[in-house]
């Protein structure tokens, strides 16, 4: 059966039924078939297509539970960090024309914040990556599908259209990218009737009003950040803490300022049911689990961020043996992408253990692409990756959060270095920078090696990026206190750090 599998399949419609026939040449129709047209995919299979690689890239994005649909490109292009972050940018706008009277602009009141004309600024833009991602494949000669694929066994795909047409495609290797999408909290009546998520919240037609956000993961904040930056009411109903995995210090300021930023929130609730009144609000019961009261409100929208779950129970990965972890959904993967089947590889964020981040799966795709190419060895580093929370205070982080690296250093061998600090661009506008903060996270002794930074300002992901270069270069504390700063900016704090929390002193950034 397995020299059966290794050589050519060719499959015939006939008006019955479909034949298997082979070719017994020991070759496929294709070195390299992806799943998945996401970032991490599409970057894998131009990859391979530029090492000489005959590559298939198949994708079908199912429409969410609200019937939006999008193209090609994936989460990030479509309904992810594209479109987030030019609404996050809108609501940026909107604190800078508060800020310009302070500077002399002459602004006449009311200012308002049109959603339709943000809306489809922002879908044209997205419509033009999509546009952009296909004629990429064109060029490198990547056959791009838009079907659904699923697994029939380890060398051969098999293709479903929207209409139900199918189509068959054999390969050598085959690579799994299919990402993930928003879950809806199905035992709650009414979330799914009446709720929408981070898959709807880019593309409605229509500003969403009074909205409730529930969750408390970067996407949720995100979303809510950028809601109240454009004048829309939001509340964030909370369960338990928010940002959970990062820095819970770093997480404090960024709710701090949301709150002061005028984003309401419930903690510790968690909602009961959802209905739609006749007048076509929704009303939202939820139990306090601080006082065990029940409450309700009423809102226009519902958006649910609870979480994001892989796309992998319609690929047929039981059929082949790839293993998944079952609690999770995820395709457990080796150190090279490899999944229990020797010639099926996943990556992105249906990886096990994987960080959900565009830039890692992309990074990530492109070395894959390389090694099955026979052109390289190396290995995707998945250590000290940077990331950004696009929060109206933006938070960057690279390395270890205080926590991690108390719990595997230890207290008294580590030494964190904070500074609270002002932009410039505050002073004049006069606003409030209480949640603005840096933190270095190091070895206490030897060299003082630094484990983590972290950083809540503008332009979060800008200041990072570039000492995430040096975090993964060994950097020390000497190292950063040696580097000369640029005058003045926000990032040059991060090179004058000299308190450490363990002293006690006022870490307070005074002077220019």
């Amino acid at each position: 059966m397995a020299a059966f599998f290794k050589s050519r399949h060719r499959w015939k419609r006939t008006s019955c039924f479909t034949i298997l026939t082979r070719n017994l040449t020991g070759k496929y129709d294709y070195d390299l078939v992806v799943i998945g047209g996401g970032s991490g995919g599409l970057a894998c299979s131009k990859e391979a297509a530029q090492l000489g690689q005959k590559v298939a890239v198949l994708d079908y994005v199912e429409p969410s539970a609200k019937g939006t649909r999008w193209g090609l490109g994936g989460t990030c292009v479509n309904v992810g960090c594209i479109p987030k972050k030019l609404m996050h940018q809108a609501a940026l706008l909107g604190t800078a024309v508060k800020d310009a009277r302070k500077y002399g602009w002459k602004i006449k009141d009311p200012v308002s914040h049109d959603w339709e004309t943000m809306a489809e600024a922002v879908q044209n833009h997205v419509r033009s990556l999509n546009w952009g991602h296909r004629v990429q494949l064109q060029d490198k000669k990547v056959k791009y599908l838009n079907v659904k694929g699923s697994l029939l066994d380890e060398h051969t795909v098999r293709g479903m259209t929207k209409s139900g047409k199918e189509s068959f495609l054999t390969a050598k290797n085959i690579v799994i990218a299919t990402g993930g999408r928003p879950k809806y909290p199905t035992h709650i009546p009414g979330a799914m009737e009446h709720g929408i998520t981070s898959d709807d919240i880019f593309w409605l037609k229509e500003a969403p009003g009074k909205t409730l956000v529930v969750g408390a993961s970067y996407v949720a904040l995100e979303c809510a950040g950028f809601l109240t930056g454009i004048g829309q009411d939001t509340k964030v109903m909370v369960r338990s803490i928010a940002l959970r995995g990062f820095d819970q210090q770093m997480a404090g300021l960024v709710t701090d300022h949301m709150q002061a930023y005028g984003t309401r929130f419930a903690w510790g609730c968690v909602p009961q049911r959802v209905d739609k009144l006749p007048s076509g609000a929704l009303q939202v019961t939820w139990a306090d689990t601080r006082t065990g009261k029940e409450e309700t409100d009423s809102f226009d929208s519902v958006l649910w961020a609870v979480g994001r779950a892989p796309e992998t129970k319609a690929l047929g990965l039981d059929k082949v043996g790839v293993e998944v972890n079952r609690e999770t959904g995820k395709i457990v993967v080796g150190a090279d992408e490899s999944t229990s089947v020797s010639n099926i590889y996943a990556f992105g964020d249906i990886g096990e253990g994987r960080p959900e981040l565009t830039p890692t799966a992309v990074k990530a795709g492109r070395l894959l692409a390389r090694r099955l190419a026979g052109q390289s060895t190396q290995l995707m580093d998945y250590d000290n990756v940077a990331t950004t929370v696009f929060t109206p205070l933006e938070y960057s982080c690279v390395g270890l959060s205080e926590e991690e690296a108390v719990g595997r250093h230890g207290q008294d061998a580590i030494e964190v270095y904070h500074a609270f600090y002002k932009p410039l661009e505050f002073t004049v506008a006069e606003r409030d920078a209480s949640q603005c903060y840096i933190k270095v996270v190091c070895e206490r002794g030897g060299e003082q090696r630094i484990l983590g930074l972290h950083y809540t300002g503008p332009n979060a992901g800008e200041v990072m990026q570039g000492f995430s270069l040096a975090l993964r270069c060994g950097a020390t504390l000497s190292h950063l206190k040696e580097t000369v700063g640029i005058h003045p900016t926000c990032a040059e704090e991060l090179t004058k750090v000299s308190i450490t929390k363990r002293s006690g002193l006022d870490a307070t950034v005074t002077g220019c």
